[in-house]
């Protein structure tokens, strides 16, 4: 009887899989509508005030989405302030919302693969993960891959879809 082989593992496939990339730290918002004067106006007096009195520590170790939660507008200085205090801390920071911070987390996720590792390699994305929006981790993927790559395909080892394959010179 035979010696059983993984044959997917001999075969020099990379395997990537979407779950790599998801943020593993806590994400929390900061809604500058709580700071707003009888929900309306931002005073820049007291806003400074809350920025001076707020305890911004609180951010490390977290990412914060930036947003107003009421239809107000909102100076252009108030999101500098509290950017400028999340920069202090090194906190992950984006002004939008919790699905815009985790689309930049998976962006700078991505951004730290060395992409010496897909030279000329024959990469497979998995497509199964609990990411808020796989396209987006999917396409900057194939975006940050390509170009060192030899083929990207999507799916599983038994049964992908092709999605790129460098054309021979």
């Amino acid at each position: 009887m035979s010696e059983i082989r993984n044959k997917v593992a001999e075969s020099g496939l990379i395997s990537l899989d979407l779950a790599d990339y998801k943020p593993k730290i806590i994400a929390i918002g900061i809604d500058i509508s709580e700071q707003l004067w009888q929900g309306l106006v931002l005073k820049e007096k007291d806003f400074r005030a809350w920025i001076k009195a707020h305890d911004w520590e609180s951010y490390l170790n977290k990412a914060v989405f930036i947003h107003c939660s009421v239809d107000a507008i909102v100076p252009t200085w108030a999101y500098m302030l509290i950017a400028s205090q999340l920069e202090l801390q090194k906190t992950t920071y984006v002004v939008g919302t919790a699905l815009d911070l985790e689309k930049k987390m998976i962006h700078d996720q991505i951004q730290q693969e060395d992409l010496n590792r897909f030279k000329d390699g024959r990469v497979i994305i998995k497509g199964c993960a609990d990411v808020a929006e796989p396209e987006y981790a999917m396409v900057e993927l194939v975006k940050f891959i390509q170009p060192a790559a030899k083929s990207i395909m999507y799916g599983e080892p038994c049964s992908t879809v092709p999605v790129f394959k460098r054309k021979n010179k």
